[in-house]
Formats: structure tokens, C-alpha cells, sequence
């Protein structure tokens, strides 16, 4: 696999106001390594090799087999489910680093709340960079990172999530995963949704009596 297994981190941290998370709730201090979103500008094979030598910095790559002609012959390779989208797990401090040394690495962001001030008092825009909740991230990566498991990918804004319920599976290979039940076009069952809210939503299949209903 290409993409690095970043090591488990702790799913509660401080909250402070600068860095939105991709829920819109206020991030941890720049000081607490967060998963960041980012762009790697028509280049992610390029960040990949950035990335593994970066003091070994945590990283996440969404990929799916695919068909492809390579010199006249079809292959079955893993290739990227967004071409650039790369989640790292780091101080922003360490990241912005990495960012001066490599421009075509670039933050997503995610826009406030029309209402608010577009200016902050420190100076900063209506933008903040866009981070990704450490359970929020493990549990997506628990199924994107299933090659083998027939996993579909939409974007958020394809699917009716408020139609579905919230859901934590017990037992099998999603154990402790939460996401989102939900019956999706073509498939004759519901399925399992879980999601980084306005970046990509990864879909598969699992056995209803697995599914545990989280109540308010």
C-alpha cells in the first residue's frame, strides 16, 4: 500500500477559535497535530514521495482499484478516488514548514458562516484551514483503507444523509466505526456512510445485525 497507516491518536482535544474543523466546530491549538486537508497540485504521486520523507508525518491518500492502459496493456492499479486530495496528520506548524518547502502542496479551506466578521481582529479572512475530527478521520479511514471491500465513493452533496441514521457497528471488520446508515441509488440495502463533511463520502456494504443505532 502507498498510502501510510498514521499511528492512533487521541480522539479528545482542547478547543480554541482559528481552524475550523470539516464538521464547523473550532479545532485544538496550532500546537496539537490535527488532520489537515490539502491539494497536491496535480501532483499527489509527488507528495506521496514528500510525505514519506517528511520525519515520517502521517498521511492519508483515498484510493480505489481502477483499470488503466499502461504501454498498450490493461492493468488493475491503485489510483487516487480525488487526483491531489491528500489528508496529513501534523502540528501546523510542521505543515506550513513543509508547505514553504513545497508549494504545490496547498491548504483546503473551508468559508465561516456568511454572518460572521470577515475580518478577524488578528488580521485572518473569513477562511480558515479545514480539519478533520482524529475519530472522524480514523473511522473514514477504516473503510477507505479497505481495498478489497468493493467501497463506493460520493460526493457528500450526492447523498440525502439526513435521511438516514446514525449508526456504530459491533463486531466484524468496521468494529467501533460510526457513520451513517443509509440506502443509496442502485443499491438494493442500506449501506454504511461514512464521510468528511464537503470533501468525500466513502459507502460499503454491512451486515444489519452489526448495526448498533446511536440514540440522542
Amino acid at each position: 500500500m502507498s498510502s501510510v497507516v498514521p499511528t492512533e491518536v487521541a480522539p479528545d482535544t482542547p478547543v480554541v477559535s482559528g481552524t475550523l474543523t470539516a464538521s464547523g466546530a473550532s479545532a485544538a491549538p496550532a500546537e496539537t497535530p490535527r488532520w489537515f486537508v490539502l491539494r497536491a497540485y496535480k501532483n499527489e504521486k509527488k507528495a506521496e514521495e514528500v510525505l514519506s520523507d517528511a520525519d515520517g508525518l502521517p498521511y492519508f491518500i483515498p484510493k480505489q482499484y481502477a483499470v488503466r492502459v499502461y504501454h498498450g496493456r490493461k492493468t488493475r492499479r491503485l489510483v487516487p478516488v480525488i487526483p491531489g486530495l491528500v489528508f496529513v496528520h501534523a502540528h501546523q506548524v510542521a505543515i506550513c514548514e513543509l508547505k514553504k518547502r513545497h508549494n504545490f502542496l496547498q491548504f483546503v479551506m473551508r468559508t465561516r458562516n456568511a454572518n460572521a466578521d470577515r475580518t478577524a481582529p488578528s488580521g485572518r479572512t473569513d477562511q480558515d484551514y479545514l480539519v478533520v475530527p482524529d475519530k472522524q478521520m480514523a473511522d473514514f479511514m477504516r473503510v477507505a483503507g479497505q481495498y478489497e471491500e468493493n467501497v463506493a465513493y460520493y460526493n457528500p452533496e450526492e447523498l440525502h444523509l439526513e435521511k438516514g441514521t446514525r449508526v456504530r457497528i459491533l463486531g466484524g471488520l468496521f468494529d467501533g466505526v460510526e457513520g451513517v446508515f443509509l440506502k443509496v441509488q442502485g443499491a438494493r440495502a442500506r449501506r454504511l456512510v461514512v464521510q468528511i463533511p464537503n470533501t468525500l463520502a466513502a459507502v460499503v456494504s454491512v451486515e444489519p445485525d452489526l448495526v448498533e443505532v446511536i440514540k440522542d
